[in-house]
């Protein structure tokens, strides 16, 4: 048989059994790492719904109740995911409480299953919100699971979120819509300019490296025409208390400094970030990350020679 009609039979064969139907990818991300059975549990919970779903993950190893890095991580991530996508989102330290589940339609067409409690923060001032709806628990959670409270991923976010990628259900028939303003949103300081001076918030480290990343998009660089090769003084603060204060060479990349040496760059979010060449400058300046964190920005002019 030649290759064109194995590929005729194989697509003849998907048409017929289904497969082609079931492509919308399912991705989870979660708290829980992966020494002990709940994310497995999950994925089982997706699979019974239907044994065809594409299933991936985000990262299974976001710190324990981390809600931050949690919008961070979706931030970072959801944008490079087919138009349709569902992702179940299981940061809960409020399991079992008066926070609703919701699942949140976003205006490029996303889906997201899990709590109502700043997850979305990001991702819906970034994206916009098109619709949300609090999960109808009396249909969409796992049959048999009504008595368990604590375990909301497995049955209630893993159930619902496999049977909308699946086709199971609509998004109509999540549940009831809920105002968009009832949308939890953690504060924290948005990337401006005032006169001279960018300002803004260290939402994530460069975990691996030490790097400290900003929201501080390139565009308001360029507002201040920062290029490579100018200088730029650089204040971190934890809330209101200063941290360090860096004079750094703006660079396009780590290697145009010495080993060890600090650099400001854009990042590969083209998102303004400090660094040491080779080093952690994290650690080096005890800086950390979060809605309390934020960096202030000037040019620093030029030495008259």
């Amino acid at each position: 048989m030649n290759i064109i009609k194995k590929l005729f039979l194989i697509a003849t064969l998907a048409g017929t059994f289904g497969f082609a139907q079931a492509r919308t990818p399912l991705v989870l991300m979660t708290d829980f790492g992966q020494a002990d059975g709940a994310v497995s549990a999950m994925r089982g919970v997706a699979f019974g719904v239907d044994p065809l779903l594409n299933i991936s993950d985000l990262t299974h190893q976001i710190p324990t109740y981390d809600i931050w890095i949690a919008a961070y991580r979706l931030y970072q991530t959801v944008n490079y995911w087919p138009e349709g996508s569902v992702f179940v989102t299981v940061i809960d330290p409020g399991v079992g409480t008066v926070r609703k589940s919701v699942v949140l339609k976003l205006k490029n067409g996303r889906y997201f299953v899990g709590p109502n409690n700043g997850l979305y923060t990001l991702i819906a001032e970034r994206d916009g919100i098109a619709e949300m709806r609090e999960i109808d628990e009396k249909v969409n959670r796992l049959p048999g699971s009504a008595d368990s409270y604590t375990f909301h991923g497995r049955d209630v976010y893993a159930y619902t979120g496999a049977r909308l990628a699946s086709g199971v259900i609509t998004f109509e028939q999540v549940g009831p819509l809920l105002d968009p303003d009832s949308l939890v949103k953690i504060p924290y300081q948005k990337a401006d300019l005032s006169g001279n001076v960018l300002r803004g918030n260290i939402p994530v480290l460069d975990v691996n490296f030490g790097n400290v990343w900003t929201n501080v998009p390139k565009a308001l660089l360029d507002q201040l025409n920062i290029r490579a090769g100018d200088n730029l003084k650089v204040r971190i603060y934890n809330k209101d208390k200063k941290i360090a204060t860096v004079v750094v060479p703006f660079q396009n990349s780590f290697g145009e400094v010495k080993v060890g040496k600090p650099l400001a760059y854009v990042n590969s979010l083209l998102n303004f970030s400090v660094a040491l060449n080779q080093g952690d400058f994290a650690k080096t300046y005890h800086v950390q990350s979060g809605a309390d964190w934020h960096v202030e920005i000037e040019k620093v002019a030029a030495s008259k020679k």
